[in-house]
């Protein structure tokens, strides 16, 4: 069973959060070091605003934080909202495989083998005209 790790508003935004490989991108490397909002927004073929609506959307999810260090925004990442990301999609691997796994007994269990009945053979006689 899934235990609920997060809301379902808060799983919502996570994973909507990740979904654009943008913010995907943004997170992994504020993972490795906090980055400015400039330095992120020069790696990226799109506007400054842009960048820093990506920047919003991930910080709503709580994928990352921004704090002013002079006159640069410094993001860094969230490390306990990235970990609980994975908690969630490992409980839904669980359940998936649990299901997966169910299904297996099931289809063992009405196996011909499982059922003592040979291949190739039926219950049914022919009558010859």
């Amino acid at each position: 069973m899934v235990v609920q790790l997060l809301s379902r508003d808060e799983t919502d935004l996570l994973f909507h959060a990740l979904a654009d490989g943008t913010r995907r991108d943004i997170v992994s490397r504020v993972i490795e070091s906090e980055q400015s909002v400039s330095t992120l927004a020069s790696r990226y073929n799109v506007s400054f605003a842009a960048v820093q609506k990506h920047i919003a959307v991930l910080e709503r999810a709580a994928l990352v934080t921004k704090h002013r260090r002079g006159r640069e925004q410094i993001v860094y990442s969230n490390v306990r909202t990235i970990q609980k990301a994975g908690d969630v999609l490992r409980s839904w691997e669980e359940l998936w495989q649990s299901r997966a796994d169910r299904i297996g007994q099931i289809l063992a269990a009405d196996s011909p083998s499982a059922t003592g009945e040979e291949k190739g053979t039926t219950n049914d006689r022919r009558i010859n005209d």
